[in-house]
């Protein structure tokens, strides 16, 4: 994708073995696909390692607001890489210390849109959970399929399926390693929206882009005070809703937002 209606592409980084590619567009934008097309984009260690780059960079570089990540039409990633994983054995498994990949995506300051075409099995599920807008296309499929080649999820497939739909939906996906359709995804409370195959990326392009124009810094609170408040009790979590409240009223970006809404005009926001 060079450009679309929301945005331009400012910069493009890949080479000819990357196992992903990253777009940044010129409308605070980025676009990162994983890149391992003959695979299903099953996250091997090599892919894993560089997806975790990819968001060290995302989560300092000001110009990007919004990251859409996504697969291709096959798959958003069909899980881990079962042939790296067959001989392993627990002390592999501890010395080769997968949660360090993960922690980058999991601490993730921005808005993270999944667009999730195809499979979205076992650690690729666990990879759009992450994410905190889910938009699929209607033949998509999510599942923790695990349970059929003798192990469990453990990128948080237990904890965050749990958390969206609940403990019986949950157990139902992770004892039979059944996936479920975009449809029923959407029913459970996993997705957010589901549309067309063919309009999956540009759909969430241009939620992207909408989020993007909104004030970084208040899209940044919003996200801390969800994620952070999620498992605290109610008043704990108004605590920290409440505080976050209040600061975002020291900076510029509120003043702009509450003259702009007086003048009637669209507001500027600068992430100040």
């Amino acid at each position: 994708m060079d450009e679309n209606e929301t945005g331009h592409v400012r910069a493009k980084e890949a080479h000819a073995d990357a196992l992903t590619i990253l777009e940044k567009f010129d409308n605070g934008v980025a676009l990162l696909s994983l890149n391992r097309p003959e695979a299903l984009n099953a996250l091997s260690p090599a892919l894993r390692e560089e997806l975790a780059e990819c968001f060290r960079e995302l989560a300092g570089d000001d110009s990007v607001r919004c990251v859409v990540l996504t697969g291709n039409e096959k798959a958003f990633a069909a899980g881990a890489d079962i042939k790296a994983m067959a001989d392993a054995r627990p002390r592999d498994m501890i010395r080769g210390g997968n949660e360090r990949f993960w922690r980058p995506v999991q601490d993730f300051p921005k808005p993270l849109i999944a667009a999730v075409n195809g499979y979205a099995l076992g650690g690729g599920c666990e990879l759009a959970m992450h994410a905190d807008i889910i938009i699929a296309g209607e033949g998509a499929q999510f599942g923790q399929p695990e349970i059929r080649v003798g192990i469990m999820p453990g990128a948080g497939g237990t904890q965050r399926l749990t958390r969206a739909v609940g403990k019986f939906k949950a157990m139902m996906l992770l004892l039979t390693g059944q996936p479920v359709a975009a449809a029923d995804a959407e029913r459970m409370g996993l997705v957010s929206l589901v549309v067309a195959d063919d309009a999956v990326v540009d759909t969430a392009m241009e939620m992207a882009a909408r989020i993007a124009r909104m004030p970084p810094l208040a899209a940044r609170k919003i996200k801390e005070a969800v994620l952070n408040g999620a498992d605290l009790p109610l008043e704990q979590g108004m605590l920290i809703e409440r505080q976050a409240f209040q600061l975002l009223f020291d900076t510029r970006d509120q003043e702009e937002g509450m003259k702009a809404f007086i003048e009637k005009r669209k507001p500027v926001f600068r992430g100040e």
